[in-house]
């Protein structure tokens, strides 16, 4: 017994003695400038800045050479000034953003045909079917991306079943737009007014229209009426480029089905053709 007692005790010590000596050999000092540049993020944890936190998103800007491609979506510019001085590098100033959401498939413009009863979630009835409307690209109206923001800055809006974006506090962290299976929302410049084409629906133009009345039918009139080449056609599908827009409406003016959103303070996410119908 005494014996035993005698072994372990020399294999404690000795397992003590090597667990010392290589936490030494391996020990990594911990860069004092991750805690400070921490204590200036607002602590939101979100994952807009696209790392597990803000205190990876310290460790990524400690590690970098440049702070073009570094930003925190909640703190914005303001916050990576402060962060920039401690790091001896310039921080540029990056355009705010704001998240879209590119369906404009309401229940008048795209009437359902079939009446879904299930787990109330986008990403189950994305597994199952096409939706309620046969729409292969719209918004599923369950609500996943409101869910998935963790600020409050998306509601389903019980009349159109689709997400309202608050632009008062929605900061871009992107959390919405990667709860979407259908892939609708997406982070453009906040600067307005803003213009994008509100359809994600890739079919060909008759199949596209049948499905919902204010579809991009895939006609090419917003490419060719550009001035700056700011739209592309791929699959049927029109696309903005922000970066190139100079919102000269002539796309939106030009669209036959609508498809083109203009979103002002005063119109927070509304189409021409709801600009006209208000008018009549």
């Amino acid at each position: 017994m005494v014996m035993a007692i005698i072994i372990l005790s020399i294999i404690g010590l000795i397992s003590a003695t090597l667990l010392y000596v290589i936490s030494r050999k391996f020990h990594v000092e911990e860069d004092a400038r991750i805690d400070e540049i921490e204590s200036i993020l607002p602590g939101a944890n979100c994952g807009g800045c696209g790392y597990a936190g803000c205190r990876n998103f310290a460790e990524q800007c400690v590690k970098a050479t440049s702070l073009d491609t570094l930003l925190c979506p909640v703190g914005g510019n303001e916050v990576m000034q402060k962060i920039a001085p401690i790091l001896g590098l310039q921080a540029v100033e990056q355009a705010p953003r704001i998240a879209v959401v590119r369906c404009n498939g309401s229940c008048e413009n795209r009437p359902h045909t079939s009446h879904y009863e299930g787990a109330h979630s986008c990403a189950v009835v994305a597994s199952l079917y096409s939706g309620e409307s046969n729409c292969n690209y719209g918004c599923l109206g369950e609500g996943d991306c409101a869910a998935a923001c963790e600020f409050g800055g998306i509601v389903m809006d019980p009349v159109t079943r689709l997400p309202r974006i608050n632009p008062d506090i929605c900061i871009a962290c992107g959390s919405c737009a990667k709860a979407c299976p259908r892939h609708i929302i997406e982070l453009r410049k906040r600067e307005e007014p803003r213009i994008y084409v509100a359809c994600n629906n890739k079919d060909k133009g008759i199949i596209a229209r049948k499905i919902c009345a204010v579809a991009c039918i895939g006609c090419g009139k917003c490419v060719k009426s550009c001035p700056n080449e700011a739209i592309s056609l791929t699959d049927n599908l029109a696309y903005i480029d922000d970066k190139l827009c100079l919102a000269c409406q002539q796309c939106v003016e030009g669209c036959p089905t609508h498809a083109i959103q203009i979103v002002t303070t005063d119109n927070p996410n509304i189409s021409i053709k709801e600009k006209e119908a208000a008018l009549c």
